[in-house]
């Protein structure tokens, strides 16, 4: 008999990192509405602080912890920070992320290390340190999950001469198989989500060109809140527990899109 909480957090602890906006507080909003205990992270304190308190105002439970998670003692100290405050963790996403552009014959080492240290180093060292507190929830019959956030940049050839992003999204979802791979013995199942065109400060055509963005997506609109809050769901609920290692590619089909018509649709 298939259960009528099929997608319910209810009493589930959750932690996303760059949650104060974006996408990463459309998935927190997502899991405060299916029931669980939210955690955000963010660089930031005072973003951190409103959106943790704008989120709480719809009668759920959103704490911030203000944390720049950039480096490997960042990501200990909210790692430390939140197993103060809570024994385990059913849920973690790793959604902080970093982007960087610039031309071929001026692109900097100091753009490779800043984007390949927090999309690609901290999800792994956030999830070692967390590694205890996920054990701790984790059973065979309710698995903790561990959702990153990778990107449609990492599956498909684009353009943009963002070449640290896309290598650090790509690199992400194979750790993500790897990772999965080796967590899944202790219940904890790793998988990640591709996002395409979102609104947000790391997708500015989508967030200030919304119309002329919509027109390169198959389904020709931009992601809402919605979208992404329901695959986040579906992945760290009992919907998605035999979903191990996969990453989800929610973009309105332009990966694969791009791919069938050939590298001049990128």
């Amino acid at each position: 008999m298939i259960t009528r909480d099929l997608f319910s957090l209810k009493g589930r602890i959750a932690l996303v990192t760059g949650g104060s906006r974006g996408i990463g507080k459309m998935i927190a909003e997502g899991f405060i509405a299916q029931g669980a205990k939210v955690y955000i992270a963010a660089r930031k304190a005072e973003p951190c602080d409103e959106t943790a308190r704008e989120l709480s105002e719809s009668g759920g439970t959103c704490i911030s912890i203000p944390m720049d998670v950039s480096t490997v003692d960042g990501t200990k100290a909210l790692a430390a920070a939140l197993i103060a405050r809570e024994r385990k963790l059913d849920i973690l996403v790793n959604n902080a992320g970093a982007a960087w552009g610039a031309p071929f014959d001026e692109f900097t080492e100091r753009g490779w290390d800043k984007v390949l240290d927090l999309n690609a180093k901290t999800p792994f060292f956030l999830t070692q340190a967390l590694a205890p507190a996920l054990r701790a929830a984790a059973s065979e019959s309710r698995p903790a999950k561990v959702i990153n956030i990778a990107s449609i940049d990492g599956i498909y050839l684009t353009y943009r001469e963002t070449y640290s992003y896309v290598t650090s999204k790509a690199g992400l979802i194979q750790l993500t198989r790897l990772m999965a791979a080796r967590l899944v013995k202790d219940h904890i199942h790793v998988t990640a989500i591709a996002p395409g065109a979102f609104k947000s400060d790391m997708n500015r055509d989508a967030r200030d060109h919304e119309a002329e963005t919509a027109k390169r997506v198959p389904c020709r609109r931009v992601g809402t809140a919605e979208d992404m809050a329901g695959a986040a769901i579906f992945l760290a609920s009992r919907a998605g527990d035999y979903v191990i290692g996969s990453t989800l590619t929610v973009d309105g089909g332009v990966a694969f899109a791009a791919a069938a018509a050939g590298p001049t649709a990128a």
